[in-house]
């Protein structure tokens, strides 16, 4: 059997976490080591190990989490003074959790990269 994700173990009760946001398709959680002031995680309820491992049947879902992430920097008062949307893939990029998830990272001047 597959190892579950931490976002599955979120999902399911095995770890605490205060979920933000809700719904069928996602949930979104505070990122535990935040690079700004906001640094918000949108997560596929679906296990999606990477973005190299989405397919066709994937772009509603992917597409309602940019939607879920604009909402969200609108509700944290950022989406006027401005944010990131970053997927990491694989270890180069820094992916350490291997179900795909956006991050929304903004509420401060953000460092050029």
């Amino acid at each position: 059997m597959e190892n579950k994700s931490v976002f599955e173990m979120i999902l399911s009760g095995e770890i605490d976490s205060d979920i933000i946001y809700e719904d069928e398709q996602i949930f979104a959680i505070h990122d535990i080591n935040p690079v700004a002031k906001v640094h918000i995680l949108i997560i596929p309820k679906k296990k999606i190990p990477t973005i190299n491992d989405m397919s066709e049947s994937d772009i509603n879902l992917i597409g309602s989490m940019f939607m879920c992430a604009k909402n969200l920097a609108k509700e944290f008062d950022i989406d006027q003074t401005g944010y990131r949307l970053l997927f990491n893939t694989n270890a180069d990029a820094m992916q350490t959790v291997f179900h795909i998830h956006l991050h929304l990272i903004g509420g401060e001047k953000l460092k050029n990269i």
